[in-house]
Formats: C-alpha cells, sequence, structure tokens
C-alpha cells in the first residue's frame, strides 16, 4: 500500500478535534453526553459547573460537529453529533483505567 499524505485541510480539522478532546471540561461534558441526552441546565448541574461556561464549551464541540442539539419549546438538548470521535474518547478512557 502507497503512503498518502494527509490533506492540509484534513489534517487541520483532526489537529482541532484532538485540541478539543485536551481540554478536562469537554472531556467531561462528551463523556456525559456519551451516555445520555441534557440540557446546558443538566451538564451545569452534574458537572457542578456554571451555565454559562457549558454553553461556551457546547458551542465549541458544536462548531466542530462533536455535539448537536434539538430544541423542546425553550430548551435546547445535546447529544453526540458523530459517534466515531465519543468511540476515541470512551477507548482512551478505558486505555487509562487499565494502564492505571
Amino acid at each position: 500500500m502507497d503512503y498518502q499524505p494527509i490533506d492540509e485541510q484534513l489534517l487541520d480539522v483532526v489537529s482541532q478535534t484532538f485540541k478539543a478532546l485536551s481540554d478536562p471540561t469537554r472531556i467531561k461534558i462528551l463523556h456525559l453526553l456519551f451516555h445520555k441526552e441534557c440540557s446546558v441546565n443538566e451538564i451545569a448541574e452534574r458537572l457542578k459547573m456554571h451555565q454559562s461556561s457549558i454553553s461556551h464549551q457546547l458551542k465549541y464541540l458544536k462548531q466542530l460537529r462533536l455535539v448537536k442539539n434539538r430544541r423542546e419549546k425553550t430548551t435546547y438538548y445535546y447529544s453526540p453529533d458523530d459517534y466515531h470521535v465519543m468511540n476515541v474518547l470512551e477507548q482512551t478512557i478505558k486505555h487509562t483505567k487499565h494502564i492505571s
């Protein structure tokens, strides 16, 4: 199989995704959403953080298409947008538990 270098645009998006996964708050949010769809208020309560901080992180994750939302009346509920990255995150958590 011949080596095909990664195109620069794809490389940039991959790098941004790993950057998103390098933040402890975003990892907590994604881990929670992997298990349960939640509103901003639910996430803030479960993670014991301010709603504004959670909203800021969700905006960033949504821009990278790691999370999506749906609206029910005045409440937005968040869930994973694509399970590929979520599976990488869960595998990393399992790996870390295994080597600890």
